[in-house]
């Protein structure tokens, strides 16, 4: 009996022990799920949300870039790509073959998915290939089963509705580079593209934005499902430019007729930028689908330089376009006045050099006015040994030359006007007195750009300190709307009204007088004449045999040997308004020089913009009408 009294207690005390035991774990069990149903319930229901439920970036629309009147250059139109998500897609390279045998597929594209997908964040969708057209979009819709990770979007790629016309001045928008990362997400969107040059890399920062969020549903397979929640962000702002379309397309047209050409229009009361003209141009929307390797190797290497603005970055000796300047530190020095006579015999001696006048036989005695007319060198060659080359630079930088004019473009070129300190600096050989006579006529080291030549002449004709500018600060302009007397705000250069005066008369003479190096070259409708200046400027040095025996015919020398062509220009030529610069390259297809070749463009484009008069109305142009249509 007590032995069973004892295995009944025994029994009876593990029987608690386990039951306590079981409590214990029961206790545990309840109290944990107590803790997870209730306590902890939004944080596990936000993580089980979060494995449902995805937020994508959504990449701004771009502002648009508009001219002066709202006529879009620069544009978004709706396109169709196919992207594939890499944290949802278990083998890239087979689905990429996959693909491939639904729509074309290049080993540049093939090479870039794989790229981007190993460096941006495996939840960011990367492009497989943009641009689709309605059968492959539908090719690969129907076989998105198949295609895990695999999606089609509709987004917006830019679109340039004048293609080369105005492509140097607006730049382009490209993919995002791996130099361009900077830990941003938004910059790895596979629809996000930057501002790689001209206006679209200059307003870059205003014109992309700030993104947007979508909220949207997956499955278990990652798939969307539905879109819960959607914020389009902020798109950017337009940026609305000086330029007059119909302008800049006529003055690319008028250009378009030589090799290699800029041409600059300036309004000058204003600065204003009308027109800013570099051709040949390239199409800016193959930057925005991409290029190929041999495609963008040929814009690269070919020798006319596409991509090369040369309005602001072409840097040339302005030959005799620059004797303005020496006339104006002449008269301001008293080395002359509108009296003084020198005679030109159609050479110049210093030492044991000789200068040669562009006319062989010489130009006679002649005074400022006139020297400026003929654009006598000797003249010049005499005016410059007068002066020297430091009152010639100090001139020639008071009106915008050897120093970058500060145009809202990326990649303005400074060009140089050279002193006797430059020399010294730079080489560490002093000034040589045959150099003042090669500057006397724009060349030795002297060397503009178009928009610096323009700018010139806009200061000319205003006296005042003109900046030249290309975003409109008042946006678009309106019918009717008045002109502005902007140059009141430029300060001024304080250049003795008589001696512009003799200066202007002098290149009014250029062209409208017989004997004029430019009259062919005149506005003959009433109210329109212009004034200007001629100039030829060398790039290769002219032999001593070539002299004495001849020299050759610009169409027997390589192109790329013929001496440049320019022509500045103001009009009209009683109250000018419109102020022009065009350089030809090589004098063109015919070799010419400064009054045959590039004179009768600036004359056309000065012609046309007096019509137009693009400062005080809206012009009835297609490109005018279009954009009110379309607003």
């Amino acid at each position: 009996m007590e032995r069973e009294k004892n295995r009944s207690k025994l029994l009876t005390r593990r029987a608690l022990l386990l039951a306590g035991v079981q409590g214990a774990l029961a206790a545990a069990l309840a109290g944990r799920l107590y803790q997870l149903q209730v306590l902890q319930a939004d944080r596990y229901g936000m993580l089980a949300d979060q494995n449902r439920i995805g937020l994508r970036l959504i990449a701004p629309r771009r502002g648009r870039i508009l001219d002066r009147f709202g006529a879009p250059l620069a544009d978004n139109r709706p396109t169709y790509r196919v992207v594939l998500v890499p944290e949802q897609t278990p083998d890239i390279d087979a689905m990429l073959d996959a693909v491939a045998a639904l729509i074309s597929l290049s080993d540049a594209d093939r090479r870039r998915v794989l790229r981007d997908a190993r460096r941006n964040h495996s939840f960011v969708p990367v492009a497989v290939r943009e641009n689709l057209d309605w059968e492959e979009m539908a090719r690969i819709e129907v076989n998105t089963l198949e295609l895990p990770g695999v999606s089609i979007e509709q987004g917006l790629t830019r679109d340039y509705p004048y293609g080369a016309t105005a492509s140097p001045l607006l730049g382009y928008v490209a993919a995002v580079s791996e130099q361009d990362l900077g830990g941003d997400p938004v910059l790895e969107l596979p629809d996000f593209h930057l501002g790689k040059s001209g206006i679209e890399k200059q307003y870059d920062l205003d014109l992309r934005g700030e993104a947007g969020t979508s909220e949207v549903e997956v499955n278990a397979f990652g798939r969307v499902v539905r879109e819960l929640n959607r914020d389009e962000g902020e798109p950017g702002r337009d940026a609305v430019l000086a330029i007059d379309m119909a302008l800049q397309d006529f003055a690319t047209r008028r250009c378009a007729g030589e090799s290699s050409a800029a041409c600059v229009l300036l309004d000058a009361w204003t600065g204003e930028a009308l027109a800013l003209v570099s051709t040949p141009g390239y199409d800016p929307s193959g930057f925005v689908t991409g290029l190929s390797q041999e495609q963008w190797l040929a814009l690269q290497s070919d020798p006319l330089r596409p991509l090369n603005d040369k309005a602001i970055a072409g840097v040339y000796a302005p030959g005799s376009t620059f004797k303005p300047m020496v006339a104006l530190a002449a008269l301001d020095s008293g080395a002359l006045t509108p009296d003084t006579h020198i005679t030109c015999p159609g050479y110049f001696e210093l030492g044991d050099a000789l200068f040669h006048c562009w006319k062989k036989g010489g130009h006679g005695t002649l005074v400022l006015r006139e020297a400026i007319k003929h654009s006598c060198d000797v003249f010049f060659f005499e005016t410059a040994r007068r002066l020297g080359i430091d009152p010639i630079a100090a001139m020639a930088r008071r009106f915008g030359l050897g120093n970058a004019t500060g145009i809202d473009l990326p990649g303005e070129a400074a060009g140089l006007i050279p002193t006797t300190d430059w020399k010294l600096a730079t080489t560490g050989v002093k000034w040589q007195p045959g150099e003042t006579i090669s500057a006397g006529i724009g060349q030795s080291y002297v060397a503009v750009t178009p928009l610096q030549l323009c700018v010139m002449a806009a200061r000319l004709v205003t006296n005042r300190a003109v900046m030249p500018r290309l975003l409109r600060e008042d946006g678009i302009m309106t019918p009717g709307a008045a002109a502005t007397a902007g140059a009141a705000d430029f300060d001024a250069l304080g250049i003795p009204a008589a001696h512009l005066d003799l200066v202007l008369d002098g290149m009014m003479a250029v062209v409208n007088e017989p004997g004029g190096t430019a009259y062919a070259a005149r506005i003959t409708d009433p109210g329109l004449a212009m004034g200007g200046k001629s100039g030829t400027s060398q790039v290769r040095r002219i032999t001593e045999a070539e002299r004495e025996h001849g020299l050759r015919k610009p169409t027997e020398l390589p192109w790329q040997d013929r001496d440049h062509a320019l022509f500045i220009a103001f009009a009209p030529v009683g109250a000018p308004r419109y102020v022009c610069a065009t350089i030809v390259e090589h004098g063109g297809e015919t070799g010419g020089g400064g009054s045959a070749v590039a004179a009768p463009i600036c004359r056309d484009v000065l012609r046309e913009a007096q019509k137009r008069d693009p400062a005080r109305r809206v012009p009835d142009h297609p490109f005018a009408i279009a954009a009110a249509e379309k607003s």
